[in-house]
């Protein structure tokens, strides 16, 4: 198969469709790998009680005291 770069150096792959993201390595001077990534599967959407210990797992709090975070913040 031979291809075409176009003026903003784009090239088209007959198998790619919309939307297909294609890691690009340089294996030497003029020659590129190509590998297709798969997309991954999307999560449906967590219920109230998933969400909400979700938040319950991972609080919001910190792990170190306002004194202490300003300490090592802070110039002497």
């Amino acid at each position: 198969m031979t291809t075409k770069a176009d003026a903003k150096r784009r090239i088209v792959l007959p198998d790619a469709e919309p939307g297909d993201v294609y890691d690009v390595q340089r294996q030497s001077e003029g020659q590129y790998l190509l590998v297709k990534l798969e997309r991954p599967t999307p999560r449906g959407k967590l219920s109230k009680a998933e969400c909400l210990a979700a938040m319950d797992a991972a609080p919001l709090t910190p792990a170190m005291s306002w004194e202490e975070l300003a300490a090592l913040t802070r110039e002497p």
